[in-house]
């Protein structure tokens, strides 16, 4: 098994330096503290999105905890968030399995993904406010830094971010939950929607379409472009299926 490392995400006390503007300052998103329980999680996520724990596999929990340098405790704990993802399977006989989708499960998930994204463009159209179209912006030309700089798995995990803030954009929890239940079952498969450079413009492509669609506000054109990308991916994964 690969050698993998959980990192310290503490943020570093703030300098302000000489000649930059406070308004600057003001702009930028405050650094998150994660707990222990946050990094773990997301190290293994990462592990099982990007095909390190390949799927069908069983998680040797001795193993693949002291290479993340952490107790059974945080990890049977990681383990079960991550099931209730739906990228790990918990089974009684032989523990936690890296989730396999079938051809068929992953086409129909997102076939709800397309329903439940199409129709929160909808909603986002009338009931997002100015701002939070804004800050949803600054996220897609983030993205776009990171396809920019070949940072696959940075580019990867604001890309989860952004398709779940269209749908918070609704102002509708119910949507959102079903959405980020589905959602996640899909993250490794829709990571290899990116597999090759032309693949990974494309999709970059689609994601600036509905960006614009919704900053113009156009319900309509937004529905199409959310349809359209998420056949796409299903284009760009069945065969790696």
């Amino acid at each position: 098994m690969t050698k993998v490392a959980v990192r310290s995400t503490e943020p570093e006390s703030p300098r302000v330096r000489g000649g930059v503007p406070r308004a600057h300052l003001g702009d930028m998103a405050p650094l998150k503290r994660q707990t222990l329980h946050e990094q773990v999680v997301s190290r293994i996520r990462e592990l099982v999105i990007d095909g390190t724990l390949t799927p069908g596999s069983r998680i040797v929990e001795a193993d693949l905890g002291a290479q993340l340098g952490v107790s059974r405790t945080p990890l049977r704990e990681a383990l079960k968030t991550l099931a209730g993802e739906g990228l790990i399977d918990l089974q009684p006989t032989r523990g936690a399995i890296i989730h396999k989708s079938s051809r068929n499960e992953a086409q129909q998930l997102l076939e709800v993904l397309t329903g439940l994204e199409a129709i929160a463009g909808r909603l986002a159209c009338v009931r997002a406010t100015a701002e939070e179209i804004s800050a949803l912006r600054i996220q897609q030309d983030l993205m776009a830094s990171f396809f920019a700089t070949n940072r696959r798995m940075d580019y990867y995990n604001i890309n989860f971010e952004i398709h779940a803030g269209f749908v918070a954009l609704a102002h509708n929890p119910e949507l959102a939950s079903v959405h980020r239940i589905y959602s996640g079952r899909l993250r490794r498969i829709r990571f290899q929607g990116s597999s090759t450079r032309d693949k990974w413009q494309e999709a970059l492509n689609e994601h600036e379409e509905m960006m614009q669609a919704l900053e113009a506000r156009d319900a309509d054109r937004l529905a199409i472009v959310m349809r359209r990308h998420m056949g796409l991916i299903w284009e760009r994964v069945r065969d790696t299926v």
